[in-house]
């Protein structure tokens, strides 16, 4: 795609500007870092359009402040640019399920707001934030999910992040970004840090 130019034109009765206007879905997948930090890249570009943004993070603890979430709310509340709205499903958990927590009936309460927001068409734009996790793990129906996801009325944008994104739902996405890792710090015994991963 140089210089932001398509290589293709479909046939597909669309002017150029309604097909530039068209509603995406987006995965961010692969192991690589910076899944959701692009997606809360993309959040900022539709605060500054003035979309109301909806972010849903799926692994997330409502006692963990991260830094993406504070300065996301705190440009939401400016006045200027969209509103931004945060939900934390749960009480959070980790990307690694641990004995004894159930956290299935959180995703799937999850699930149901999206899916209730995006019937009612309640934002422009949608972080669906370690959203693959659930999916991996058989806590939601992965049918419903590519059917509710394709089948948004309006023009509302979504993307979801997470590792091992379903092959069903990478066939039906608009854009596919998959992040590699060559090295990071944890390879060599780091833990995150404040700033980088917080």
């Amino acid at each position: 795609m140089p210089q932001g130019k398509p290589e293709a034109v479909p046939d597909d009765g669309l002017t150029t500007r309604q097909r530039r206007n068209r509603p995406l879905l987006m995965v961010h997948t692969g192991p690589g870092k910076g899944k959701s930090t692009a997606a809360f890249g993309m959040a900022l570009r539709a605060w500054n359009q003035g979309w109301p943004v909806g972010v849903f993070q799926f692994v997330k603890s409502a006692r963990w402040r991260v830094g993406e979430e504070r300065a996301l709310r705190v440009l939401g509340d400016s006045g200027e640019g969209g509103t931004v709205t945060w939900h934390k499903m749960g009480e959070g958990w980790s990307w690694i399920q641990r004995p004894g927590a159930d956290h299935s009936d959180d995703a799937r309460e999850g699930w149901a707001q999206i899916k209730r927001d995006l019937a009612a068409e309640t934002y422009r734009f949608y972080v669906l934030d370690e959203f693959t996790y659930p999916l991996k793990w058989g806590w939601l129906d992965l049918d419903d999910v590519v059917e509710t996801l394709t089948g948004r009325p309006g023009a509302q944008h979504v993307v979801l992040t997470g590792r091992d994104a379903p092959d069903r739902l990478l066939d039906v996405a608009d854009l596919v970004t998959e992040m590699g890792k060559v090295r990071h710090p944890m390879d060599s015994g780091q833990k995150g840090q404040k700033g980088i991963e917080w």
